[in-house]
């Protein structure tokens, strides 16, 4: 589907009905890793309208010339938000870029908005070193497999198994691969909101869910933790066997916290 917001038109897809669920992919990837992570968690629930928006220079979404900061790419997002589900509170969910533009939302809409989840969060500077990399589980046929291209993937899999391997080639390298990265590369001289975003207004009072990887040498987990006064509501957890892949490497954990997160944001709706 695509939505013509002026000079821009976004493609996304959407699946189910109900409360508007708004996820926001990492960089530079497109809406289908959020698919895969969460789309599973749904076949047991319903109620939940996903919106998988490909963000403006990656995936099928063509970023125009006018388009030069992320204060434009949040502006965006909250017309979007606007155009599809006009009227409707929703609730936003972003892995690692993403979580960047669902906090500016959040800074900007919070009052209209019932929950927010952040996995494995990028900052725009780290307070604190990185973790170092570590692989906690080896599998020999995951390194058997790799090709020359792959061989980046240990820098920061943590946990190496075919199967992720195999998600990698079907999902994240294919989207790397069409991303625009002259725009990217342009986005990135102007990387930061022109405002604090992680400084809100007021605190955010909906229920929150923040996951970071133990292991995650690209985001860390450090600036995650000195959000949590600022969102009363939030699990903050750190996961052990996991690195910036949390999704994949802690596949089982990350779709129970998902799921509790999503209950309590129920709760909290209906009360």
């Amino acid at each position: 589907m695509e939505c013509r917001l002026g000079d821009t038109v976004l493609y996304y897809e959407e699946s189910g009905a109900g409360r508007p669920l708004l996820l926001l992919h990492g960089m530079p990837l497109d809406h289908r890793h959020m698919a895969n992570a969460f789309e599973p968690i749904f076949e047991k629930r319903t109620g939940w309208r996903r919106l998988y928006p490909d963000l403006p220079g990656m995936g099928k979404t063509l970023a125009p010339d006018s388009l030069t900061t992320q204060d434009q790419i949040l502006a965006l997002l909250s017309h979007f938000m606007d155009s599809v589900a006009p009227g409707e509170r929703f609730v936003v969910a972003g892995t690692s870029y993403g979580t960047y533009l669902a906090r500016g939302l959040i800074y900007q809409r919070g009052s209209d908005m019932d929950g927010l989840f952040l996995n494995v969060p990028g900052f725009i500077t780290d307070s604190l070193p990185l973790p170092k990399p570590l692989v906690v589980h080896q599998d020999p046929a995951f390194l058997a497999a790799l090709t020359p291209d792959e061989q980046d993937l240990l820098g920061f899999i943590v946990v190496q198994s075919l199967a992720l391997l195999q998600e990698d080639r079907d999902v994240f390298r294919p989207a790397g691969k069409m991303a625009d990265k002259a725009f990217l590369q342009r986005l990135k001289q102007n990387y930061a909101f022109s405002f604090d975003v992680d400084t809100l207004p007021v605190p955010f009072p909906a229920p929150a869910l923040f996951l970071a990887g133990r292991h995650d040498n690209w985001c860390g987990y450090h600036d995650t933790y000195a959000l949590l006064d600022s969102y009363p509501r939030a699990t903050f957890a750190v996961l052990d066997r996991a690195g910036h892949m949390l999704a994949l490497e802690q596949k089982s954990l990350f779709r129970a916290l998902v799921n509790e997160w999503l209950d309590r944001v129920e709760e909290y709706v209906s009360s």
